[in-house]
């Protein structure tokens, strides 16, 4: 079975990653969620980095605020496709250092980076790289879309009213 691991930088990014969480355990997807900081647990980093693969995780998403190193340092050390959110933290400037630090990165290290605080999408977009080889997970993934759908015709026909 496939796993996607799910860190932060700290535990006040959780409320925001639970998002994430949340949406791939609703496709059935295995989580494993740690805490892992860039600065203040740098051997941690390096042990996630070097080894998640072996542990069956196929996608990592990091979230991290402010200087939001993370997820960058996580993918110039992983082979596996990383998801950035950037979290808008108490120290943030507006959340735009957390959205720079996860976008702008060096050519060969690639990060995805979802909106601030946009950890459901990151989900979202993690289960559709395991949906890539995991019909099971392909055809929730379908469902949830027709979902999607759904909401937005029964609103629209509620705004005809």
């Amino acid at each position: 079975m496939s796993k996607v691991g799910v860190i932060m930088g700290s535990d006040s990014d959780l409320p925001i990653m639970q998002e994430a969480i949340d949406i791939l355990k609703g496709f059935d997807i295995e989580v494993e969620v740690d805490i892992v900081s860039a600065h203040r647990t740098p051997e941690k980093l390096y042990d996630y980095s070097k080894n998640a693969h072996t542990r069956g995780i196929r996608v990592i998403i990091a979230g991290a605020g402010g200087a939001a190193h993370l997820p960058g340092m996580v993918a110039s050390m992983s082979p596996l496709p990383v998801i950035g959110v950037p979290v808008k933290s108490r120290n943030s400037i507006d959340g735009w250092d957390s959205i720079l630090s996860i976008l702008q990165m060096p050519g060969g290290v690639p990060v995805a980076t979802v909106a601030l605080d946009g950890a459901k999408n990151a989900g979202i977009l993690a289960a559709q790289i395991i949906g890539t080889s995991d019909t099971c997970v392909l055809d929730k993934i379908l469902v949830y879309k027709e979902g999607l759908k759904i909401k937005v015709e029964a609103a629209a026909k509620n705004l005809k009213r």
